[in-house]
């Protein structure tokens, strides 16, 4: 009895041997640590490219807009990279043609406001003291502002700025080289784009994708020449309305118009109509009342006459899918967003026409309610 008792001691002692770390329990620390490391570097890595992956994803959909026309004019013996390049040649002179028409209408106003600001100082003053019984001397006002503390750090602020707002003109042309610059490659480079695409595809899954290419093609570069089209019948329609009441700066103002009405969704026409309202307001109020007219006119005749006719053999998205797809693209990718979100919508449409089987609705319920026989023989009577 007494030697089982010291053994159990024994063997209870600190002498007694300890449970051991599993083997497995480092490697799978080693293995953790790896993937958190991984992790971290990709999504580093990922937060450093996001620009350039934006930039290319503007222009994959630049060069399914303009893939269209390339293919039209490689069919008729150009080569494709001169024909992507003219046509994007095209399409960064009408850019041009938009940013110097608005360039020139905005410096023109600036430049009228500051010759009339002395004016306007002087009828404010005047204003100002017949309503508050006040004594303001216009010069007075003048050497307090001219010669106060702000106005010196401001102007010293702006010129330490002028750095900061270089490198950011800078920025921005470089993005747009680089757009242009993927956006010929991809359009110029498409068949070769696709067959290496499909190369790794078996045979089944390959027709797939290049109806899907189609698709988006057909339904991207469609959406815009239909924009496009109504844009330049806007444009001229508003022109010639400007023209006839001598409103200043009715090519601008067309321009704008035009392009503004067509590829800003569902608020585009009431910006558009805002700006020649207004310049026309300074010259006769009557003026922007016609001017309000015919852009109410002319927003019922675009959407019941000319939009089902030219958008019948592309694309036709309701406003409000247009506007809600627009408030997601900005919610998601901010500008960026908002520019490509109705091409993708317009893509995403034509793959549900192509892909998803429809049935006839035989169900009256689906139709809405119908007048019933007896209303109709009462109005008879």
């Amino acid at each position: 009895m007494s030697g089982t008792g010291e053994s159990t001691v024994q063997e209870e002692g600190p002498s007694a041997p300890r449970e051991r770390m599993p083997a497995w329990l480092p490697r799978a620390l080693t293995l953790a640590l790896v993937l958190v490391g991984c992790f971290q570097l990709a999504g580093w890595a990922f937060h450093q490219v996001t620009g350039l992956l934006i930039n290319i994803l503007i222009a994959f959909f630049g060069a399914l807009a303009i893939e269209p026309a390339v293919d039209w004019m490689a069919a008729r013996g150009v080569r494709r990279g001169v024909a992507t390049g003219l046509v994007l040649l095209g399409a960064c002179v009408a850019v041009g043609v938009f940013v110097v028409a608005l360039g020139s209408l905005l410096v023109d106003q600036i430049t009228m406001i500051g010759q009339n600001f002395p004016q306007y100082v002087d009828d404010v003053v005047v204003w100002i003291n017949r309503t508050f019984h006040t004594k303001l001397d216009v010069g007075t006002l003048q050497d307090n502002v001219l010669h106060s503390d702000w106005v010196r750090n401001y102007l010293q602020n702006s010129a330490g700025n002028v750095w900061g707002l270089s490198a950011t003109v800078l920025g921005i042309v470089f993005q747009l080289f680089t757009v242009v610059l993927f956006a010929f490659y991809f359009a110029a480079d498409g068949p070769r784009l696709r067959r290496g695409l499909c190369s790794v595809l078996p045979p089944a899954r390959q027709a797939e994708v290049l109806r899907a290419w189609e698709i988006a093609v057909a339904k991207t570069g469609g959406y815009i020449y239909s924009r496009a089209l109504m844009a330049l019948v806007s444009g001229v329609a508003h022109y010639v309305l400007l023209q006839v009441l001598g409103v200043p700066y009715a090519p601008a103002l067309a321009v704008w118009v035009g392009v503004v009405s067509q590829f800003v969704p569902t608020v585009g026409t009431y910006l558009a109509g805002a700006l020649p309202m207004l310049i026309a307001f300074t010259e006769d109020p009557w003026d922007a009342v016609w001017v309000l007219g015919f852009v109410v006119v002319y927003q019922q005749f675009e959407n019941y006459v000319l939009q089902p006719r030219i958008t019948a053999k592309t694309v036709d998205i309701h406003p409000a899918v247009a506007f809600g797809s627009v408030i997601a693209g900005t919610a998601l990718l901010g500008a960026v967003g908002a520019l490509v979100a109705i091409p993708v919508t317009a893509t995403l449409q034509g793959f549900f026409g192509a892909y998803v089987k429809r049935y006839a609705v035989t169900d009256p319920r689906a139709h809405g309610p119908r007048r019933r026989p007896w209303l109709r023989r009462r109005h008879r009577t």
